[in-house]
This record gives structure tokens, sequence and C-alpha cells, in this order.
């Protein structure tokens, strides 16, 4: 991903399909082992408790006999003792404490965990709990609409709500008027100042992107950055945001411009990581406030396996 391009759009397109559920180390564990083997994977539960409460069995499907599991990092968690909290914080380590000082249950360490994939699995038909199918099932929409320019996500407005609630004021404005200049969208802050604008006369679906593009631009932190950031990783992480949040919708937002995809990164893999990272994170909570609550996945669980590393 470091030196070529395509390989992040590839990477953001495969964590749509996933719904963004899982950390950027753990999709790329994933992505890895699923290619070592030669399988496309969709979707990856657990195998289950004995109850059959969770995981593959909660959903009435058995993992084969002889199916060797997939590995992801699942975190340890449990209150550190205050020793170990002292120590921690003398180390420069981040210790959460509840109202009386005391330090709180938090992640400890990490794990490796077993996941199976819905191909190494036998049982009753399941559909992969999508937030594209979801949100369609929750809006009793018949018949998924063709991209003839029309929006068939019906998410517009919940992620204006969304920049709404960050405290931003959101319109849409002819090209070339208000802060817009020559963009399709613009997000401005300053002091009293907190405005995102849209162009007003393009179709639903670039309008819902650009309207993505710019809550992503405030959900990774870009506009409290101060200048820090190279503004080609604020642009690659905000529009990798939009590319994967629209393909999980269900919107075909086609692969954008690699034009300043990873220019600012020079090859650093640290830096490919880091990016990886905010835009997983970011793309996974914006998600999560435009997901309906499911009560038809039938596992109870968020990603099948506690929060990933």
């Amino acid at each position: 991903m470091a030196k070529d391009p395509a390989r992040w759009v590839e990477f953001i397109d495969q964590a749509a399909t996933f719904g963004a559920r899982y950390s950027a180390t753990n999709h790329m564990l994933l992505m890895f082992q699923a290619e070592e083997r030669g399988i496309e994977p969709r979707y990856f539960l657990p195998y289950g408790n004995k109850q059959k409460t969770s995981g593959w069995l909660a959903v009435g499907r058995q993992v084969r006999a002889g199916e060797a599991a997939f590995k992801v990092w699942a975190p340890i968690t449990r209150r550190p003792t205050e020793e170990e909290a002292t120590e921690w914080e003398a180390a420069g380590r981040k210790v959460k404490r509840d109202s009386r000082g005391r330090p709180a249950v938090q992640v400890v360490g990490f794990r490796l965990m077993n996941t199976f994939e819905l191909s190494q699995t036998d049982g009753e038909p399941f559909d992969v709990p999508t937030v594209q199918r979801i949100r369609r099932i929750k809006a009793a929409a018949a018949t998924p609409a063709l991209l003839t320019g029309d929006d068939p996500t019906g998410a517009y407005d919940d992620v204006v709500d969304l920049i709404e609630a960050a405290g931003y004021s959101f319109a849409l404005v002819p090209p070339r008027t208000g802060y817009l200049r020559g963009a399709n969208g613009v997000t401005v802050t300053g002091p009293g100042l907190r405005v995102v604008q849209v162009r007003d006369d393009v179709d639903a679906p670039q309008r819902l992107k650009t309207t993505v593009h710019e809550l992503a631009h405030i959900r990774c932190g870009h506009t409290d950055s101060d200048g820090d950031l190279h503004r080609g990783r604020m642009e690659t992480e905000a529009e990798s945001v939009a590319h994967l949040v629209c393909r999980a919708l269900g919107l075909d937002s086609r692969a954008y411009s690699d034009a300043y995809v990873f220019g600012w990164a020079d090859g650093d893999l640290d830096l490919i990581k880091a990016c990886a990272e905010t835009v997983l994170r970011v793309s996974k909570q914006i998600l999560t406030d435009l997901t309906p609550a499911d009560t038809d996945a039938g596992t109870g669980e968020v990603d099948g396996f506690p929060a990933a590393a």
C-alpha cells in the first residue's frame, strides 16, 4: 500500500465490505490470511459458546470440522492494581481512573483469538448484516434504486444531522459562493465560526459523498490540527472515509483520483498505518451512527468478538 495507491483503494473497498467493523491492524491480518488461503472474505464470527448464544452457533451455522481459524487480536480488559497504574503513568502511559481516583477497568493487553469466515461454515441461510442491508430493511425499501442521479442510501439527512450535532452549521450553496471557491465542499473554522458548505448543483450521490467527506474532516480531527498535519494526508483520510462509508451504504462512489493519495507519505509505512487506523476508526464511528439498531443479526455482538487491537 505504501508503494501503490491502487492497493490502498483495494484496502478501503474491502473495509467497506466489512462495514469498517475491524481495526486497521485486524483488517490487515484478515486480508493477509484470506489472500494466502484464496478466500474472498465476506463475514467473520467466532465459533460460538456452548449455549449457542454467540458466534456462528447463534445464527444456526456450524464451523466445518478441520477448518483452520483466522487469527485476530482481541483486547484483554481488567482493573490494574495501583502499583501497575503508577508504573504505567510513570512510563507515560495513560491510565483510566474512576471518580474516586482508582484505576478503572481498561485494556491491559491483547491476545490472539479465533474467528471463522462464512465460507468455512454450513447450516441455516445467512444474510451478511451489512450497513446497506440494515438501513434498507428499516426503511422497508423493496428494491434498491439504481444510480441514475438519485441517492439510493437515504443517508444524506442523517449525515447532515451528524455534522450539526458536532456544532457546525450546514448549508447547500451555489458553486463558487460563500467559502467554496472552486471546491465541491468545505469546512471552515475560526473564532465563532464552524461552517460546512456543499455545492447545491451536484447530483444527489455526489452531494452525499461530499457531505460525508466534510464530516470526515471533522471526525478525523483535521479542523483542530492547527496546521500540523500535511494537507495531502488530511485529504487522503477524508476522501478514503467518504469512499468507504458510501460503498458500505450501497453507493458506488467510484475510485477517487490517485493524484494526492500517498504523495505526502513518500512510502513511510508508519504514516500509512497511522492513516489506515484513522480511516477505519472514523469510518466505523460514522457507520455505527448511521446504522439503525439491528435486531435480526442474531449474535448480539458488534464485531462477533470484543473490540479489536
